[in-house]
């Protein structure tokens, strides 16, 4: 690809750059829809709810990578855009540095107090052992996943795009291979699911590692020695601070999903709900993917000063969010009761709910792409606050508040409408915070 970051971007360029993350982002998310396919189909209905009960709590762990990912995207991207090469090296090698220290220690308390947590989010007698299980072997495998997710992100300031769609794609078809080898064949149960996806991960984020510290990177990133810098590893964890909270939030909400759903729908509520996230992983990671693709566009530019091209960038990206976003609105309403019967076929009372629910909560992606890219534009700008406080608001405030009150309010099924109304709240709140920051800018 002959596209680079300082480029001026028109809507056909800018989809040729970006289309590689979102590849990216959808094949990531492959790791959890294949597993839980799996393990529903080849495991069980109980073993299918364990790994729904736990995998939010793992998720909390990862966003340490998306915080100094992203967020060291964005100051590395603004490092290149004003010449400074060389220290955009020495922040980039700090980063990775200080990630690998961190995935290392979060393993290992995962792995300490994985039980007790697991009976805190609900797990009963009957799921506890698979809960432990899973979650012990993802901890093992947490290092990987946490340079993956960072890598994939750097690579696109590296102008190596495709770089992590290959890898992305490699990790995927492993998982896929390694699934059926491990559970189809040799039966290893919820054991083998977490481990085809676990080896995967660790593939997808050590194959970069070796790649930046070779000889062989002719790329505009190289992990290099470098001094510590305290101030640039604050600015970067401050930059990547929503997409932490993001991460944080969405795994605090999924929990309080779970707690709800179990009191109203039992075991069949946590397996509906599983389902919708293993479709919003792949609806939700284009847009995502998005954001990864010209988040360093943006901050490369922004560092440029070059104000003409952000203002062309924000226009350009509304109108191709809103256009994806009717399109998937309009596919996950059509193939709900298809994707669900992937899944729990095998009972017609979890199929029903699941279609349901499926469909209620697929409308707010008419909403939550435009919140999505909000809170990672203000991140391209090194505006971690406001990126923040979109994210704060819209994937735990408002949500907790939605889970908690619609229900006794519009009935059971108001659970499933709680994400469209916080995205609708939160809009309001993006759109002022547009408007308050316009000026300071200059991107409209």
């Amino acid at each position: 690809m002959n596209i680079q970051i300082s480029d001026n971007f028109n809507y056909s360029k800018l989809i040729k750059f970006t289309i590689p993350s979102i590849i990216m982002m959808i094949v990531t998310s492959v790791y959890g829809v294949v597993d839980g396919l799996f393990v529903s189909n080849y495991v069980g209905k109980n073993a299918f709810t364990s790994l729904n009960l736990v995998m939010p709590f793992i998720s909390i762990f990862s966003a340490f990578s998306f915080m100094m990912g992203i967020g060291g995207c964005a100051l590395v991207a603004k490092f290149l855009g004003e010449g400074k090469k060389e220290k955009a090296n020495e922040v980039f090698s700090m980063i990775i540095t200080v990630l690998i220290i961190g995935a290392i220690f979060f393993a290992a308390f995962g792995i300490v107090f994985i039980e007790s947590i697991a009976v805190m989010l609900g797990a009963t007698p009957e799921l506890l052992a698979d809960c432990v299980t899973y979650a012990t072997i993802m901890f093992i495998a947490l290092p990987g996943f946490m340079l993956q997710t960072t890598f994939q992100t750097f690579a696109v300031v590296a102008d190596k795009p495709n770089m992590g769609l290959s890898l992305s794609i490699l990790s995927g078809i492993s998982n896929v291979v390694l699934d059926f080898l491990f559970m189809a064949v040799f039966e290893w149960g919820i054991a083998g699911a977490a481990w085809a996806t676990g080896i995967s991960q660790m593939m997808g984020g050590f194959i970069p590692l070796i790649y930046f510290v070779s000889k062989r990177n002719v790329s505009r990133l190289k992990l290099v020695k470098f001094k510590w810098d305290l101030r640039s590893l604050l600015t970067s964890a401050i930059n990547g601070s929503s997409e932490m909270m993001s991460t944080i939030s969405l795994s605090l909400v999924s929990m309080l999903y779970n707690l709800q759903l179990m009191k109203f729908f039992g075991v069949n509520g946590v397996s509906a709900y599983g389902i919708i996230m293993y479709g919003a992983f792949i609806f939700v990671g284009v847009f995502i993917g998005y954001t990864i693709g010209v988040s360093p566009i943006i901050s490369y530019h922004y560092g440029a000063d070059n104000k003409p091209e952000l203002k062309s960038l924000l226009k350009k990206s509304v109108v191709l969010m809103m256009g994806a976003a009717v399109v998937l609105t309009v596919v996950a309403e059509v193939c709900a009761p298809t994707l669900a019967k992937v899944f729990v076929g095998y009972d017609a009372e979890l199929l029903q709910l699941s279609t349901t629910a499926f469909r209620i909560y697929s409308l707010s992606y008419l909403v939550s792409n435009l919140n999505i890219f909000a809170s990672a534009f203000f991140t391209a700008l090194n505006n971690g606050f406001v990126s923040a406080l979109i994210s704060f608001l819209r994937t735990l405030v408002l949500q907790a508040i939605m889970i908690m009150v619609l229900p006794y309010i519009i009935g059971v099924n108001g659970i499933w409408f709680a994400v469209l109304f916080a995205e609708i709240e939160c809009l309001i709140a993006t759109i002022f915070l547009f408007k308050a920051n316009r000026k300071r800018y200059g991107y409209y």
